[in-house]
């Protein structure tokens, strides 16, 4: 029985996806979604999503990748993504605001990513 309960909880679910987004830095738009006053009840009502995605632009510098879908969901890309990611800015030259399509499977907040693109 215990067996079966650990089998069952092991398999996470994930899926298939492509996601669309700007490519931030992971690391700089984590801490500014932390950046909360302690006594603001309604965190995210005061939020300015908008300004942590220009704070936190992704450069040819970045190591740690977030896409920010235009809903506000956010996903990390793994660290295959990552490489990925850092290659794709290298090739394209300084481009604040990158646009990317990213397919591969979603486990909780996470991008086991197949491939990075500039979204046309």
């Amino acid at each position: 029985m215990r067996f079966v309960l650990v089998f069952c909880l092991a398999a996470a679910p994930s899926f298939a996806a492509t996601v669309f987004g700007r490519l931030v830095d992971s690391n700089c738009y984590r801490s500014a979604q932390r950046n909360v006053n302690s006594k603001d009840g309604l965190t995210n009502v005061d939020r300015d999503q908008g300004m942590d995605i220009r704070m936190c632009y992704a450069s040819s510098k970045t190591k740690s990748f977030t896409i920010v879908e235009p809903s506000g969901m956010s996903f990390m890309l793994d660290a295959a993504g990552d490489a990925k990611a850092g290659e794709l800015l290298r090739k394209m030259g300084r481009h604040p605001g990158l646009y990317v399509n990213v397919t591969g499977e979603i486990a909780k907040n996470m991008i086991q990513v197949n491939s990075v693109m500039p979204a046309q």
